[in-house]
C-alpha cells in the first residue's frame, strides 16, 4: 500500500468515526463516544493487520530477491496463513523446478564436457597416425624407385591414410549432423519414399566392405508396396549407420538381412545380422549418445545409433533392438503414420 492509499484509508476511518460521533450526539453523548471508539479501535486493528502483512510481503520479497540470486536453499513453508500462502505456495514449486533444472544442466554441461574430451581424443588419434605417416613418405618416396618392398609399403601407408582421413570426416559430419538436429535448423521433406529404395540407397557405401569380409546382404524381405512420408536423404543416413553397426559386429562371411512392411499404422524396416549379439546391459543404452556398449570396438565413439535416433524421431520414428533367438542382432525401425 502507498502513501496514497494509507492517507485515503485513514481519511476514510476519521470520517467514520466523525459521522458515528455525530449521529451518536442524537441519542446522546454516550452513545457518540461509543460510536467513535468502535471505529477507532477497527482502525487499530486494521492498522495492526496492515504491519503485519506488510513484514510478511518484505520478509517474502527478502526470500525471492535470495532466490533470484540462486540461493536455492529458500523455503515458503513457513508462510501458512492468508493469500500469501498460496503464493507462497506457488512459489515453492517454481523453486523446486528451477533447482531440478539447475541440477540437470549441472549434469549435462559435466557430460557434454566428458563427451567433448572423448571425441577430442577420438580425432586426436588419427591425426596422430597421420603426422607420423606423412613424416615417413619423404625417405620412402626415394627408397620406392629402386625397392618393390618399400613401394608395396608406400602403398599401404597411402591406404592406411585414406582410411585415417575417412574416419575423421565420418565423426565430424556426425558431430555437426547432431548439432543441427539439437538446434532445429534442419528441414526434413516430407515426400512418399520406398522402403526398398532407401534401403538399397543406403547400403551402397557399404558394398566394397562388405565384399572384403564376405558378408551377404539378404534384401529378399523387402517389399515393394512399403512407403513412408519422409527425407529420403536423412532416413538414408539412419538406416546406413544401422546397416554400418551390423556389418562392423558380424563376422566375415555372415550376413544381414533387411525387411520392410507396412500397415495401418506404421512402416516398419527391420535389420539382422548373426553377428555376435547385444549385451543385455547395452540394450537400454545403446541409442544414447556417446554410449559405447560393451562388444563395441575400439573405434567406436557411440554417434551413429544415437544420431538415428535423433533422425527417426524428428520424422515420428522410432527405434528399438534386441537380439534375434538364434544368435546376432535386430534392429526395428518404424516411421508413424499418425502421432505417437
Amino acid at each position: 500500500m502507498n502513501k496514497k492509499s494509507n492517507a485515503l484509508l485513514w481519511g476514510f476511518f476519521f470520517a467514520t468515526a466523525l459521522f458515528g460521533f455525530l449521529a451518536g450526539l442524537f441519542i446522546n453523548l454516550r452513545a457518540a463516544l461509543l460510536a467513535a471508539a468502535c471505529v477507532f479501535f477497527c482502525a487499530l486493528a486494521t492498522a495492526a493487520s496492515y504491519r503485519k502483512n506488510r513484514k510478511v510481503l518484505s520478509e517474502l520479497a527478502f526470500d525471492m530477491d535470495r532466490l533470484l540470486h540462486g540461493d536455492y536453499r529458500v523455503r515458503f513453508q513457513k508462510y501458512e496463513e492468508g493469500e500469501t500462502a498460496v503464493v507462497a505456495n506457488e512459489l515453492a514449486k517454481i523453486t523446486d523446478t528451477l533447482q531440478s533444472q539447475a541440477e540437470k544442466l549441472k549434469k549435462e554441461k559435466i557430460y557434454l564436457a566428458d563427451s567433448i574430451a572423448d571425441i577430442s581424443h577420438q580425432i586426436r588419434t588419427p591425426l596422430t597416425a597421420l603426422n607420423l605417416t606423412l613424416e615417413t613418405f619423404p625417405v620412402m618416396a626415394d627408397a620406392a624407385n629402386t625397392n618393390p618392398a618399400i613401394a608395396r609399403e608406400q602403398a599401404e601407408k597411402q591406404k592406411q591414410l585414406k582410411g585415417l582421413t575417412r574416419r575423421m570426416e565420418w565423426l565430424i559430419e556426425a558431430l555437426l549432423k547432431l548439432s543441427k538436429l539439437d538446434a532445429g535448423t534442419v528441414h526434413f521433406v516430407k515426400e512418399p519414399v520406398c522402403a526398398a529404395e532407401l534401403v538399397k540407397h543406403a547400403v551402397q557405401p557399404f558394398g566394397i566392405l562388405m565384399e572384403v569380409r564376405g558378408q551377404t546382404l539378404d534384401l529378399s524381405g523387402l517389399s515393394g508396396e512399403a512407403h513412408f512420408l519422409g527425407d529420403m536423404a536423412w532416413s538414408a543416413e539412419a538406416v546406413g549407420n544401422v546397416l554400418k553397426n551390423c556389418i562392423e559386429h558380424t563376422g566375415e562371411g555372415g550376413t544381414i538381412w533387411v525387411s520392410a512392411s507396412e500397415n495401418a499404422i506404421y512402416t516398419e524396416i527391420i535389420i539382422e545380422d548373426d553377428g555376435e549379439g547385444l549385451d543385455e546391459n547395452d540394450l537400454l543404452h545403446l541409442f544414447e549418445r556417446f554410449y559405447k556398449g560393451k562388444n563395441s570396438s575400439g573405434n567406436s565413439v557411440g554417434i551413429g545409433l544415437a544420431l538415428t535416433r535423433a533422425i527417426l524421431s524428428a520424422q515420428n520414428g522410432t527405434i528399438c533392438a534386441e537380439n534375434r533367438r538364434t544368435g546376432g542382432a535386430r534392429f526395428l525401425l518404424r516411421i508413424y503414420k499418425g502421432i505417437v
